[in-house]
């Protein structure tokens, strides 16, 4: 056992957790001096104000299991007394690139991802604070992350203060800013995930090949992941590792192998195929889907994979649809033979995750009140939507939005079973010519 410290040692802190977070959790007991998260590996080191505190709040939680935003935390004494800034330094990030001193080159890690931020995005946020050389973009297991040179140091300074802990949309996608410890980026493509703006010359990706090479800083190698990339090509293990972390949602094992799974309690009356595409083409891609014609409230969905359908059944069981509460098991059968009153969804261009894998992956969660819509025509109204789509229940707001020029929205209905019933029936629907995309948002409030 490590001795008694004030300095509190927490393991699996999720991204979605925030210091405030963190804080709630050990201020009864007394005092904060220091918090500081290390990010890279999913902890946090907090100082108290006092051994005496730490003491009573580690003997608190040896008989209360501590628990933040739905997730187990673990805490134990560390074995520092006292957090320095050398500590601070050496202890937040694996390879240093925590604050050791300021410097030109940022990192950025992207908490509350709810939109794809490029290096377009990224170029609009940063550069009013100068002139910004380049920029690179990669996932890595604190979540999506982006190194970002500045011309000078008093640049990136000026940056830092400035937006650090702020939020690019609203509600969403929160900005973590410290001085990386790297001298010079070396860019070799100006794309989607990279940008030399001192060299516009520079190719948009090198002849036969999918992606750009590992970045290394300080020790630690960045894989550069291009979104867009099919599930099939960078592999069940790649996607599950770049979308959670290496931290699963709790209770899924990522081992599971049956892709079929068999869906019960249904509505007869207001079911059918395409609902049900529509509602577990959120966890995967959709292979097959079959409606057992001698039991009406049944049916086999057949996933692109074992863990796609695990994700469904953890998500999704106990979920309400029209009046009844889902009930979503794995199947006897390992899949669903072709037949006349089979539907096959394998060849859909609606499948989710033929691109942009991880970030599906990682807006995967249960049901909420809470919808997300986007390929909206450019002059639609928020009237025109509400219209589409108030047949299904009470909607208590609503917002209608810009993201890189493109329309989206959100709606919030009174209940979660409210807001699934406008996914299963309005996704793919048509508002003039234009087929939307609805998904469920972890937002809470518009």
């Amino acid at each position: 056992m490590t001795e008694p410290s004030k300095v509190i040692h927490v393991r699996n802190v999720g991204h979605e957790i925030s210091e405030n977070d963190l804080l709630s959790l050990v201020q009864p007991f007394g005092a904060v001096t220091k918090l500081v998260m290390l990010r890279a590996k999913n902890q946090a080191l907090i100082q108290m104000h006092d051994v005496a505190s730490a003491v009573n709040a580690l003997q608190f939680y040896t008989n209360v299991q501590p628990s933040v935003r739905g997730r187990n935390v673990y805490i134990q004494f560390s074995s520092h007394q006292e957090l320095t800034t050398m500590d601070q330094n050496s202890q937040a990030r694996k390879g240093g690139d925590q604050d050791s001193e300021p410097n030109r080159i940022l990192l950025v890690t992207i908490h509350h991802l709810l939109y794809p931020i490029t290096v377009e995005v990224l170029h609009q946020v940063f550069s009013p604070h100068g002139f910004v050389e380049k920029i690179v973009t990669f996932q890595k297991s604190a979540g999506s992350q982006a190194l970002i040179q500045y011309q000078t140091r008093q640049s990136a300074v000026q940056a830092r203060n400035a937006l650090q802990g702020r939020n690019i949309y609203d509600g969403c996608c929160q900005l973590d800013i410290q001085f990386s410890n790297l001298s010079e980026l070396q860019v070799n493509y100006n794309n989607e995930r990279s940008r030399d703006f001192t060299n516009p010359s520079l190719p948009s990706e090198q002849k036969g090949r999918s992606s750009q090479p590992g970045y290394g800083d300080a020790g630690g190698m960045y894989a550069l992941q291009p979104p867009g990339v099919a599930f099939s090509q960078m592999g069940s293990a790649g996607a599950i590792a770049a979308a959670f972390g290496g931290n699963l949602p709790p209770g899924i094992s990522g081992t599971n192998d049956r892709c079929t799974l068999l869906v019960s309690n249904l509505n007869p009356d207001k079911i059918d195929e395409d609902k049900l595409f529509n509602l577990f083409s959120l966890y995967g891609n959709i292979v097959r889907i079959k409606l057992l014609r001698n039991k009406p409230d049944h049916a086999l969905i057949e996933m692109g994979d074992g863990f796609q359908s695990e994700l469904a059944v953890h998500f999704l069981k106990g979920a309400m649809l029209f009046g009844k509460p889902l009930e979503v098991n794995f199947s006897k059968f390992p899949n669903i033979n072709s037949a006349p009153d089979t539907h096959d969804y394998s060849g859909s261009n609606l499948n989710r995750f033929n691109r942009n894998a991880v970030k599906n992956y990682r807006y995967c969660c249960s049901p909420t009140k809470m919808i997300h819509i986007s390929t909206l025509p450019q002059d639609i109204t928020e009237e025109e939507i509400v219209t589409h789509l108030e047949e299904h229940g009470t909607i208590v707001n609503n917002k209608l939005f810009d993201v890189n020029g493109k329309k989206q929205a959100l709606i919030l209905f009174e209940n979660e079973e409210q807001a699934t019933e406008a996914l299963v029936c309005k996704h793919a629907s048509s508002i003039d010519r234009s087929i939307i995309r609805i998904s469920f948002s972890q937002l809470q409030n518009i």
